[in-house]
């Protein structure tokens, strides 16, 4: 093979080998996760294993584990069994590792045995992303997406889906019971092939209704009406498309270099809930005495924003759009001005709605505001179809015309949200592959995820520093 780079001979003797350092060159992202782990008070963070015992064979140090991790979520390689072959054969990790190469029950285990410990870690790299002063504004975007478990759509059920498949096995059975009956006029030899096939096909279905009615009574006794097969934690949750089987995850992202400040996973499939919660750890992981907290309309909650007020976080998000009003041809509850000084509302007739009653809904002390004039209107029809047109308000109404003022003052927040929040989830759901979760249950999800949400914060700030700087913060 003339004229081509030609390769080292493999049955060669090398009498100086070459250090593993001098693959490993100074600007690889593999010194910091080795710098930073060695970093880390293991004990203080509550890894297992820190302090060996006495008597039995030795054990991995859990630093080493850990740098395993992080490696192996820096460049996607998530499964246990694929780290381990990795740790035999990838040259960094033999580097990052000193050529130790435990075996993938091991390597399960830890994440299985830490998950406190490794939350703890995911927590402990956003404070050190404070120090390095990268929170420079105290800007937050707050999403949640669904994220797939390991547990297939047909292994989920609720009411609905139970209902619908015991009717389909009802039909099929018998759909197959009068193939039966013709079969009967068939060739003897004929006949009784077929029918062998079919009652087999019965008996199966027979089966699987008895195994469906055990489901049914797991089903009526689950607080949520609803259970999982395979990850007993996962639910089914709606999405644009057709649905899935997983976990909702919260995120709480930095709009000036789109880092994750805080998230949490919640096996519930509605936003609306979680504002406060996600506001307040992030403003506690960011050390800020102020937030300001942008979100969609799907975390539009009253008591959710009164709580962030009331905990001097600023919100902004848009009102959704639930009122059947303007489809109808009425006038929306936009159309009606309230005057604060006067505590009443006036109408798009310019006739002032004035306060009547106090009642209570939902724990809720609602204010009724109408009007004597609404049966005599001219543009009644356009207003109502009752005898009055009745406002209700909230008695915590101004704080959410707070929010609105602050949505229609900053029109581009939304912007703003939409594109610091979305980066995020698009990355690492490309990182996580088809089926984003190897885990099963809501504690090793959360520890699995905090995995991704460390690689992920890692590689942005090495993204951002370079591999140099970030040592020299680590080691100072």
């Amino acid at each position: 093979m003339k004229r081509f780079i030609q390769g080292a001979n493999r049955a060669q003797l090398v009498l100086m080998p070459e250090r593993l350092d001098d693959f490993v060159d100074e600007d690889n992202p593999v010194r910091v996760i080795d710098v930073y782990v060695e970093s880390l008070n293991l004990g203080h963070l509550g890894f297992e294993g820190v302090t060996p015992c006495a008597t039995g064979r030795p054990g991995y140090h859990p630093s080493a584990l850990l740098k395993l991790y992080l490696y192996g979520y820096f460049n996607r390689i998530h499964s246990s069994r694929r780290l381990e072959r990795e740790a035999q054969r990838n040259v960094e990790l033999m580097w990052l590792l000193e050529r130790l190469t435990p075996d993938f029950k091991t390597i399960a285990d830890f994440r299985k045995d830490n998950g406190g410990a490794i939350r703890g870690v995911c927590r402990d790299f956003v404070r050190l992303c404070r120090k390095l002063d990268l929170f420079t504004q105290t800007i937050v975007a707050i999403d949640g997406s669904k994220l797939k478990a390991v547990n297939n759509r047909d292994k989920n059920f609720t009411p609905a889906k139970l209902k619908r498949r015991q009717e389909q096995v009802e039909a099929s059975i018998d759909r197959y019971l009068a193939q039966l009956d013709s079969a009967d006029r068939q060739a003897p030899d004929v006949a009784e092939a077929k029918t062998a096939r079919l009652r087999e096909k019965i008996l199966a279905l027979k089966a699987e209704q008895a195994q469906l009615k055990v489901i049914e009574a797991q089903v009526e006794t689950a607080s949520d009406k609803q259970i999982s097969l395979t990850d007993p934690d996962a639910r089914s949750m709606k999405t644009r498309g057709n649905g899935i089987v997983g976990y909702n995850v919260q995120t709480a992202v930095d709009t000036t270099h789109h880092l994750i400040v805080s998230h949490e996973v919640i096996n519930s499939g509605s936003d609306r809930g979680q504002l406060s919660t996600m506001a307040r750890q992030a403003r506690l992981a960011m050390d800020a005495d102020e937030l300001v907290a942008l979100a969609d309309r799907g975390y539009y909650k009253s008591e959710e924003i009164l709580a962030c007020d009331n905990a001097d976080i600023v919100v902004i998000l848009p009102k959704p759009k639930t009122s059947n009003n303007p489809a109808k041809g009425f006038f929306s509850r936009e159309d009606f001005r309230f005057l604060p000084e006067d505590d009443e509302y006036v109408c798009p007739a310019r006739k002032r709605l004035i306060w009547r009653m106090r009642t209570v809904e939902k724990g809720r002390k609602l204010d009724a505001y109408w009007s004597s004039a609404c049966p005599r209107c001219a543009i009644k029809r356009r207003c109502t179809s009752s005898t009055n047109r009745r406002l209700y308000r909230w008695a915590h109404e101004d704080v959410l015309d707070a929010v609105q003022d602050r949505l229609d003052g900053q029109p581009d927040s939304m912007r703003l949200r939409r594109q610091t929040v979305e980066h995020p989830f698009g990355t690492l759901k490309a990182w996580m592959g088809y089926t984003h979760f190897l885990t099963r249950t809501l504690a090793h999800v959360r520890t699995e995820m905090s995995l991704h949400v460390l690689a992920y914060n890692l590689k942005r700030v090495i993204a951002i520093l370079g591999v140099k700087p970030l040592l020299a913060a680590i080691e100072g």
